[in-house]
């Protein structure tokens, strides 16, 4: 209340002041209060391999190139769903600020004047009165609920649990941009060398078609060997036209990613940094983590702060079977004329007191309690899933790192077995003692392979993205904290 309420009555500004002492001291907060629900979980996650450091907030520095930072940084900087992100934190703080407006006394200005005539047939009206009459009024009104009972606290505390849900929201926006972003980066770096391979194929298949058409001329082979070599030189052909096409959509995809304008969509042109296999060998891999590094997870923070949230609601919605306390006053200067009136004498103020107990409401509060309890069964599924689909991915993408090494050796091995064929079926062709078919397939064999490896590598890469985004990497969750102390 202001200050010349203060002075021009006191007893009213001290009732306020004492009503909101009273309130912060005997307030008895309504509903259940949060327990995080108890669930089994292992002690640590188990990761075969040498023990790392790392920073969690920069995970893909560590492989080592300068133009994956530079994109990660472009999308963080440009992404629409960091801005919608943001947008809905401001929203959620800006409705914390509202509910904490209700710990306050409400004061407003009142200022009004009033023309009225009266009839002079009416009972009230006294003979040779004038039936005209002003009034006017310039005053300022307050009035205080008490929260005896913590409905407010609860919308506070529920207020403030859906805040840091958003930002952890925000962080799950940016983690999955981080992964998308890094994934498709791989997935351009494996495609280039896909392409890079495909051309060096076909200028062999090209090289191997002008000898035979050479050799067929002269009368050393057939023409089914001919159009063999043919085949073999137009499907090589087509499958660089294909991985062309991809890598194109790979590109616009990319630009998507980074938030760039529909002009740089339409031709992007993204910068190349480390060959795949150079990404591929600086991967790093986490030993033996703590299983409550998933609570750093931004989705485990969101569903758990949802269902703070609900639990006070649950608060907020029993606080309405309970009296309802609030005070009004008013002070100001009422006179029928306007030169009269800052007088003293129109001086005018009034305080009253308002108790309400619900007594019939035809079981619509127990309605709105039992909707509050329902939406905190559903915010506890909602938070059980979250972990439960927690440490499933965790699960997945540490399977797919220790499949992938074991497959990354097995197709080594067998890469160099290929390439032994490919050499021996051609001095068998050239001797004569094998047909064409024999070193066709030995190519092709060798070409898949050598594809397939790319693939496996890529993969790879894309299992250790997989982990650091599972781990919740790339976002710092002192930040929802913060976000809510602020």
């Amino acid at each position: 209340m202001s200050k010349r309420i203060y002075k021009a009555n006191p007893a009213t500004a001290l009732a306020l002041l004492a009503a909101s002492l009273l309130s912060a001291c005997a307030s008895v907060t309504s509903g259940p209060d949060y327990q995080r629900p108890p669930l089994e979980v292992p002690a640590t996650l188990a990761v075969s391999g040498t023990a790392q450091q790392l920073d969690w907030l920069t995970w893909w520095k560590g492989f080592q190139d300068p133009v994956l930072d530079a994109l990660l940084q472009e999308a963080a900087s440009n992404s629409q769903d960091l801005a919608l992100a943001t947008a809905r934190m401001a929203e959620a703080r800006a409705t914390l600020n509202q509910n904490q407006a209700n710990f306050y006394p409400t004061v407003d200005l009142n200022a009004s004047t009033t023309r009225r005539r009266s009839s002079e047939n009416s009972a009230t009206f006294s003979p040779g009165s004038d039936p005209l009459s002003s009034d006017r009024q310039l005053g300022l009104s307050a009035s205080y609920e008490i929260d005896f009972w913590g409905k407010y606290a609860r919308a506070d505390e529920a207020a403030r649990a859906r805040l840091m849900a958003q930002a952890a929201s925000r962080g799950t926006v940016l983690t999955t941009l981080y992964a998308n972003v890094a994934q498709s980066y791989f997935a351009l770096r494996a495609l280039d060398a896909q392409v890079t391979l495909a051309e060096q194929t076909l200028a062999t298949r090209q090289e191997t078609l002008r000898l035979q058409k050479r050799r067929f001329e002269g009368g050393v082979i057939g023409e089914l060997d001919l159009h063999q070599a043919e085949s073999e030189a137009a499907s090589v052909e087509a499958s660089l036209q294909a991985t062309r096409q991809n890598r194109s959509n790979t590109e616009s995809a990319l630009a998507t990613l980074l938030g760039r304008k529909p002009t740089d969509i339409m031709h992007p042109v993204l910068a190349r940094g480390a060959e795949v296999s150079a990404l591929y060998a600086h991967q790093a891999i986490p030993s033996n983590l703590p299983s409550d590094v998933l609570n750093r997870r931004p989705d485990v923070i969101s569903a758990e702060q949802n269902l703070v949230a609900a639990h006070a609601d649950i608060g907020q919605a029993r606080a309405a079977y309970f009296p309802k306390l609030s005070l009004t006053a008013g002070l100001g200067k009422q006179s029928k004329d306007l030169s009269t009136l800052f007088d003293p004498a129109s001086l005018f103020w009034n305080m009253v007191g308002n108790l309400t107990q619900p007594v019939f409401r035809a079981g619509a509060i127990d309605a709105v309690v039992a909707a509050a309890n329902a939406r905190q069964q559903q915010a506890l599924a909602q938070y059980t899933q979250t972990v439960q689909n927690a440490f499933r991915d965790v699960h997945d993408a540490l399977n797919n790192i220790a499949a992938g090494r074991e497959i990354t050796t097995t197709s080594t091995r067998r890469l160099e077995a290929l390439r032994n064929t490919l050499r021996l079926s051609d001095l068998r062709y050239r001797n004569g003692y094998s047909s064409y078919l024999e070193v066709l397939n030995a190519q092709r064999d060798l070409a898949q392979a050598e594809s397939g490896l790319i693939d496996i590598q890529r993969s790879q890469l894309n299992a250790v993205v997989s982990l650091y985004k599972a781990l919740g990497g790339g976002w710092d969750a002192s930040s929802v904290v913060a976000q809510a102390a602020r």
